[in-house]
C-alpha cells in the first residue's frame, strides 16, 4: 500500500488541516492557478532532464567511441582466432 504522505508521517486529519490552511491563505480562486504553476514547473524540470539525457546520449554515440568499439571488436576477433585451437573440450 503506497501513500504519498507515508515518508512525511502525516495522517489524514493533518492533510485536511493543511488543505484548509491553504484555502484560507490563498483563497479558493487562486488554488487552480497555483496548481497550474506547479504543473508547469514540474513539466519544465522533466523536459530539462530529457534534454540533458538526449544530449548525453548524442555525445556518447560520437565517432570516437564508435571507433574505439570497432577496434576492441577487431582485437577480440584476432584473439579468438589465435586461441581457437587452444581451447579445451568441455567434459
Amino acid at each position: 500500500m503506497f501513500t504519498p504522505f507515508l515518508f512525511l508521517n502525516i495522517s489524514g486529519g493533518e492533510v485536511v488541516v493543511i488543505l484548509l490552511l491553504v484555502i484560507m491563505f490563498f483563497g479558493a480562486n487562486r488554488i487552480p492557478e497555483i496548481a497550474r504553476g506547479i504543473g508547469k514547473g514540474i513539466r519544465e524540470v522533466r523536459n530539462a532532464t530529457e534534454d540533458i539525457k538526449s544530449e548525453i546520449n548524442k555525445t556518447s554515440e560520437g565517432s570516437d567511441l564508435r571507433k574505439f568499439k570497432e577496434k576492441v571488436e577487431e582485437e577480440k576477433k584476432q584473439i579468438e582466432e589465435i586461441t581457437g585451437s587452444i581451447k579445451r573440450d568441455k567434459f
